[in-house]
């Protein structure tokens, strides 16, 4: 009989210490829509309109040219040797024209397959990659 009411006076006095540290809680359902920040870099030019407005079940779309964009940024890092916040997020227009050039009309299998190749790359890029971002703090 004592373990049940030690219980239930522990619970009548946590519960008004739980209520004072839980988050406020709101009806607003508005969504923020100012500009996002990033730790680096905050001019980054806007992702192409088509990529918010795909069909979810095509979002592979999206993430495959995601994954080309930055292939195509970290060579050109590697190369150059700068990691500037214009080499590092260029202007989407080159690689969404390769994109739609060269892969839009694949399959998702082999948009998939692309992207395993494209992870491969990236792997081998990134030491490089990172080294040199990082010397020029936009890591």
């Amino acid at each position: 009989m004592r373990k049940p009411i030690l219980a239930l006076m522990l619970a009548a006095l946590a519960g008004p210490l739980v209520a004072q540290t839980s988050p406020p809680i709101s009806n607003d359902l508005t969504v923020d829509m100012s500009p996002q920040k990033y730790r680096i870099c905050n001019d980054r030019p806007a992702r192409p309109t088509w990529m918010d407005e795909i069909n979810p079940r095509e979002a592979y779309k999206a993430a495959a040219l995601m994954e080309l964009y930055e292939i195509r940024a970290w060579e050109e890092i590697a190369e150059s040797g700068d990691c500037g916040c214009e080499t590092r997020f260029p202007a989407w227009g080159s690689s969404d024209g390769e994109y739609h050039e060269r892969y839009a009309g694949l399959s998702q299998a082999e948009h998939s397959a692309f992207r395993r190749d494209w992870i491969e790359v990236r792997k081998q890029l990134e030491p490089s990659v990172r080294t040199i971002c990082e010397a020029q703090g936009n890591w």
